[in-house]
């Protein structure tokens, strides 16, 4: 019997899950926090993974140790302290700050399908990877990353894309990650075993 399912996600122990929702074929590793996010289709984290208020698109692969939307503090006050917005933890007569909390949830970070996030790579709210980007380990991401690019460093620049850009465009197209499970068993042994290129000869992308 297969690992993982179509019908609810494979959550490891030690996980903290807020208000976050998955699609098929999901996993969540070992003592990873997920709130306000959503997993599409096939996605999954590793070990202590970190996310927050992140669209994550299908197929996405995310190492371990990484922080995803990490939230701010309030840099433009007088303090940056957890007082100013949860202060219900301080004092019995006041609540939080909703208003802070909404806008921080607004922030959203969008991972496109199939992208690769290295081990230990931050990524930071308002942020946008396209499909099949590669974020390398330690990498620290503030701007938004095209389809099928490999940035690294702190902060985070291109190196270079993983396709030229004839081959990328055909990919982005062809959509395979929108095909049914049945349709990606048949394909299965061309996913292993033709490069990119003869992939997209075969399936007309």
């Amino acid at each position: 019997m297969p690992k993982l399912a179509p019908s609810q996600p494979l959550i490891h122990d030690g996980c903290q899950i807020t208000a976050s929702d998955f699609g098929a074929y999901c996993e969540v590793g070992r003592g990873s926090r997920l709130v306000h996010s959503s997993f599409a289709d096939y996605a999954y984290c590793d070990q202590y993974a970190d996310i927050a208020n992140t669209s994550v698109g299908k197929f996405a692969n995310i190492a371990a140790m990484t922080r995803i939307g990490p939230t701010d503090h309030p840099m433009g006050n007088a303090s940056l302290h957890h007082f100013l917005y949860r202060s219900s933890y301080y004092w019995d007569d006041i609540e939080d700050d909703a208003d802070f909390f909404a806008a921080r949830a607004a922030r959203r970070t969008v991972l496109g399908p199939d992208c690769w996030i290295g081990h230990g790579a931050i990524i930071k709210p308002d942020v946008t990877l396209g499909a099949g980007a590669v974020i390398a380990a330690g990498a620290v991401v503030t701007k938004d990353v095209p389809p099928y690019m490999i940035v690294a460093g702190l902060p985070a620049t291109p190196l270079r894309p993983r396709f030229g850009k004839g081959v990328a465009d055909r990919l982005l197209a062809l959509a395979w990650w929108d095909w049914s499970h049945a349709e990606l068993r048949r394909a299965l042994p061309d996913f292993r075993a033709l490069p990119a290129e003869a992939f997209l000869e075969k399936y007309h992308g």
